[in-house]
């Protein structure tokens, strides 16, 4: 048994060792971990902010029609940071971080379940950005088995011992719910 794990690990080794790697795709590109976002992960996944941090009331501001709110990460904590997926001027969306630069001066504000908060840093906010209403539920319909138009399953007996394989199965009843057209 251990001359066998032995020879295992030989056959392993030497396969790994001798073997040529497979070539790289030429489309293939390397991944930059520069680009990933960087920072806290217990902020995005809901951790409290500082202790004491003051806690900012919204106030309805109109929206900018060159910003689209398309997703958000709020904390469960009002004013405890977040992240914002906005869309500028038509472009994919970004994600930012509450404090972080969307637009020139326009900073991110605040973040709250389904609205965003946009405008100077240390001011009130001047843009206010929602994300549009959810669609209403699908709710779908029985159809014809719910009004009792399907007609019901005919049983059909088990054959019997010493029954022809072959036997003719019984007649089939008709259903009165389908009339018969008449030939035009």
């Amino acid at each position: 048994m251990t001359w066998a794990a032995v020879a295992a690990s030989l056959v392993f080794w030497a396969l790994r060792l001798w073997s040529t790697p497979l070539a790289t795709p030429t489309h293939a590109t390397v991944v930059a971990l520069a680009a990933a976002m960087q920072g806290d992960p217990a902020r995005v996944l809901g951790s409290d902010g500082p202790p004491g941090a003051p806690s900012v009331v919204p106030q309805a501001v109109p929206a900018d029609a060159r910003f689209k709110l398309v997703g958000v990460v709020a904390p469960r904590a009002p004013g405890a940071g977040g992240v914002a997926l906005i869309a500028t001027d038509g472009k994919p969306a970004k994600a930012y971080r509450v404090g972080a630069a969307v637009d020139g001066e326009l900073a991110l504000l605040s973040v709250r379940p389904r609205a965003a908060s946009l405008g100077p840093r240390g001011q009130p906010a001047q843009v206010e950005l929602q994300l549009p209403a959810l669609p209403a539920p699908a709710s779908g319909t029985l159809g014809a088995a719910a009004r009792g138009r399907v007609p019901a399953a005919v049983a059909v007996p088990p054959p019997q011992p010493g029954e022809p394989d072959d036997a003719e199965p019984p007649p089939m009843p008709r259903t009165p719910a389908s009339p018969e057209r008449a030939p035009s």
